[in-house]
């Protein structure tokens, strides 16, 4: 419960921190740099900063996913080029760290079988999406269609959240702030589980 309580804590504070910079001119501009590191090396998903803003000013929501999409998808490119250039010297890393080498042949097979869903799932859920983005540069896959797929996956994603927030949002605010520390456990049981599956099931 000490986790949970310092998780909660620290979010709540990244909660209001993040709510301050819809006020002022760099708001969009940091969505876009996280929803572009996201993609291809940073933990954190844009959604946390897209939901933060959108809550602020549910008329810009979709402008907001926008933002969120665009960067998501340059991100999902540098992931791919991480994959297909660097992966001699990264190996190691995801061997040790991601998964086993048995495991990525699976992966491999997957995205020789299956390479648009793959990336469209991973797009869309929360799987962590910098993995599949990076596997894909190393199976040398077709990079339109990872941008095709990052596109789809993605803007629904994105698009859904801003619907919700724009027709919604103040009655949606309004039930954040009253269950946020639910809202924080049932995030990190989503990315906890989205890294499982990256891990031990794939």
């Amino acid at each position: 419960m000490g986790i949970i309580h310092f998780l909660t804590q620290t979010l709540r504070r990244l909660y209001d921190w993040v709510l301050s910079w819809a006020d002022t001119p760099y708001g969009s501009l940091i969505l876009f740099v996280v929803s572009f590191a996201e993609s291809s090396f940073f933990p954190v998903p844009p959604d946390v900063l897209q939901i933060a803003l959108s809550v602020s000013k549910p008329r810009r929501a979709f402008w907001y996913a926008t933002v969120s999409l665009i960067g998501s998808v340059f991100g999902a490119l540098l992931g791919y080029y991480i994959g297909f250039k660097l992966w001699e010297i990264t190996h190691d890393f995801f061997f040790a760290y991601v998964f086993s080498q048995e495991s990525f042949g699976k992966v491999e097979h997957l995205y020789h079988t299956y390479d648009f869903w793959a990336v469209f799932i991973a797009a869309f859920t929360p799987i962590p999406y910098k993995i599949f983005t990076i596997a894909a540069g190393v199976c040398h896959i077709s990079l339109f269609m990872l941008f095709v797929a990052s596109i789809i996956g993605r803007g629904l994603r994105f698009y859904l959240v801003a619907l919700l927030f724009f027709f919604f949002g103040p009655a949606i605010k309004i039930q954040i702030e009253k269950y946020f520390n639910y809202l924080v456990i049932i995030l990190t049981i989503l990315i906890i589980a989205g890294f499982i599956v990256i891990k031990y099931l794939i």
